[in-house]
């Protein structure tokens, strides 16, 4: 079965390609050093509820140099904006994910 990534590249190659470049130009940015803005991302993620994205975004985030307090502390921030349901959702996969990657 194909990714979602997979799916949305095969039924709309132009989207994609735009979207891909559009995620370029962002990482590409000097504002931020590329690991806060991966802990960023997954705050932001974990407000909206998306564990999978919080999941997949951990590895590269402790690849940076991100700690498993300061991935936690990303999620925790999101209570007072987006309540618990993101927390609970997220909280659990992206200390997994967390986890995982150690064992690896």
């Amino acid at each position: 079965m194909a990714s979602p990534m997979e799916t949305f590249a095969a039924e709309a190659p132009d989207v994609a390609t735009a979207f891909d470049r559009l995620i370029d130009t962002l990482v590409s940015t000097d504002g931020l050093d590329a690991r806060t803005k991966q802990i960023a991302y997954i705050a932001i993620k974990a407000a909206q509820g998306d564990a999978t994205a919080v999941a997949l975004h951990v590895p590269m985030a402790k690849g940076l140099g991100a700690t498993r307090a300061e991935v936690r502390d990303a999620v925790l921030l999101t209570l007072t904006t987006s309540g618990l349901s993101g927390v609970t959702k997220c909280l659990p996969a992206a200390l997994q994910a967390y986890d995982a990657d150690s064992a690896a």
